[in-house]
């Protein structure tokens, strides 16, 4: 008779398989090499995930959730009165900060991996999602929920792209003058210039 599966325990193996792949990158990805990473046997991962897909998948969900917690405790992002590009500003100093510029990174190479087809079809989610969740940031400060997506999907596609630029060229002053524009852009759009 199988174990039942301890949903703390299987949390920590992807919180472990996430800090591992944001060292080393996802492009290389296999069960054996987790679970070597991770000092256990691949029946440990087996036990939670049946395979590399599922893990795979369930790692993108995790991260996603991640996220999601890291936004929201962003300071201003439920306070209608702190501008959507305050936080916008406050996410881009913590996403590149020493402690998550390689979560970053592992973010982005997922992102392209998806692009070029080379990830599980449930990964696309993971795009369209933090769409709809940024919207819900918009929503809150009165834009209606079409124009929300589509402002959410425009600022995330244009911060993620900001991002891939800083951290390929190393060039932060030219980055950060376009993210400028991009929170000069979002205040416009969300009736808060000036604040």
């Amino acid at each position: 008779m199988a174990r039942p599966i301890n949903l703390d325990r299987r949390r920590e193996v992807l919180d472990a398989t996430i800090d591992h792949l944001a060292r080393t990158g996802i492009s290389q990805f296999t069960l054996r090499g987790i679970a070597e990473a991770l000092g256990q046997s691949t029946r440990v991962l087996t036990h939670h995930f049946a395979d590399k897909r599922e893990l795979l998948t369930a790692v993108v969900l995790r991260l996603d959730e991640r996220q999601h917690e890291e936004l929201r405790s962003t300071t201003g992002w439920a306070d209608l009165e702190v501008p959507v590009s305050r936080v916008v500003r406050s996410a881009w100093a913590r996403n590149l900060s020493p402690a998550e510029r390689s979560m970053t990174s592992l973010i982005r190479e997922i992102e392209g991996l998806a692009a070029a087809g080379r990830l599980p079809g449930s990964v696309v989610n993971f795009v369209r999602g933090r769409s709809e969740f940024v919207a819900s940031c918009l929503t809150l400060r009165g834009m209606s929920a079409a124009d929300a997506l589509v402002t959410a999907t425009l600022l995330n596609s244009a911060f993620a792209g900001l991002q891939a630029d800083y951290l390929t060229t190393g060039d932060q002053g030219r980055a950060e003058a376009a993210l400028d524009e991009l929170c000069l852009w979002l205040d416009a759009r969300c009736g808060t210039a000036g604040n």
